[in-house]
């Protein structure tokens, strides 16, 4: 049996993801351990959640520093500390540079919630409500430097309702990235999924612009 991949979590608030990836670890279904969590915000819910399962966390706030590449620089020394396989983001709001991204690059994953490469950055429920969309979703997707711009892995989506606030839209795509996610941090601890060159692969195969068995 192949030995478990150790995963390290960035966060800045809830830590939904972080939880059900958590889930997913603590009942075998991803072949994993989350080794460790860090936050760049102090009392984020998400730092509960690490050490309601026994997972180291810390706290390095953006605050402390005068410029996004020194700050960069201390998170990449202390992600090291855990020997990852993997970095997850989930609802770590920063932009990151490139220094840190090539650090990482092929191990290094984010989730979106749009279907990219509609809506990158902020406020993305609201935009699709605002043109019109008849549906929207989320995205996994490996993380390069241009924001939001990876290689998709996986989209889930949902329908957008008339009536829909921002608030609702968010709730529906927040379930789905509950299942997603956690899918393929499995695939890339089962090392069926690389990143070469600039495109996913899963089972040796390109995946498309929109990921995995995009409709």
């Amino acid at each position: 049996m192949a030995v478990n991949k150790r995963i390290v979590v960035l966060i800045s608030g809830n830590g939904s993801n972080l939880q059900a990836i958590i889930d997913a670890c603590n009942s075998q279904k991803i072949p994993a351990k989350v080794v460790g969590v860090l936050s760049n915000k102090a009392d984020v819910f998400g730092l509960t959640r690490a050490a309601n399962s026994n997972i180291a966390s810390s706290v390095l706030s953006h605050k402390d520093f005068t410029s996004r590449e020194d700050y960069d620089c201390e998170l990449i020394k202390e992600i090291d500390k855990f020997s990852p396989d993997l970095v997850i983001l989930a609802g770590f709001m920063r932009f990151l540079t490139a220094d840190f991204v090539q650090h990482f690059k092929g191990r290094l994953l984010n989730i979106h919630p749009s279907l990219l490469p509609k809506y990158q950055g902020l406020n993305t429920h609201q935009r699709a409500i605002d043109a019109g969309d008849s549906e929207h979703g989320v995205s996994v997707h490996f993380v390069t430097e241009e924001l939001d711009g990876g290689p998709v892995i996986l989209q889930a989506k949902v329908p957008v309702f008339i009536e829909d606030s921002a608030d609702d839209l968010a709730a529906r795509v927040h379930e789905q990235e509950h299942r997603i996610y956690p899918l393929v941090v499995k695939w890339f601890c089962e090392d069926r999924l690389t990143m070469v060159d600039e495109y996913a692969m899963l089972d040796k195969m390109q995946l498309s612009e929109h990921g995995y068995a995009n409709d």
